[in-house]
């Protein structure tokens, strides 16, 4: 398991837009993850809106949100459109980011495997991880106020 101190393994995904986005994308600049497991279900949607609506205080914390899930960048699409939310939704369909930060179910809901679990990472401007959650029960929601705290530290 990735833990505080550690580098952030690189990553380079496709946003909705079909550009690809790495994490060197946001060197000097702190960065906020959140893995989630399916676009459309409620506590993913729950998870994505409460960042959507901080956005101003992570903008003053010079941080930036990415949301990663195995979904396809043309569900994220939708999805992002819906919610509106004014980050990148980062499409991890063959499963390999979500693998190298340690959040990946073998076997999610329904018999689906290789679901993102719900994950919440924050990175310094360095590529140095400050916070890491991954929940195993994707009923619950990161602590956002220990990444917030993690935030207002750096």
């Amino acid at each position: 398991m990735l833990s505080i101190g550690q580098k952030a393994p690189a990553f380079t995904l496709f946003n909705t837009e079909k550009q690809p986005v790495s994490l060197s994308s946001f060197s000097g600049q702190n960065l906020v993850i959140l893995f989630f497991p399916l676009a459309f279900t409620s506590v993913c949607t729950a998870q994505l809106c409460r960042a959507r609506d901080n956005m101003n205080m992570y903008t003053k914390l010079n941080a930036k949100v990415v949301g990663i899930s195995v979904d396809s960048p043309f569900a994220l699409e939708r999805f992002r459109e819906e919610q509106g939310l004014s980050f990148d939704l980062l499409s991890d369909f063959n499963k390999g980011v979500s693998k190298a930060y340690d959040c990946l179910y073998d076997t999610f809901v329904l018999g689906m495997e290789g679901v993102s679990k719900r994950a919440a990472f924050v990175v310094d401007g360095e590529g140095i991880i400050r916070h890491a959650e991954v929940l195993e029960n994707a009923g619950m929601m990161p602590d956002f106020k220990a990444l917030d705290d993690a935030l207002k530290a750096i």
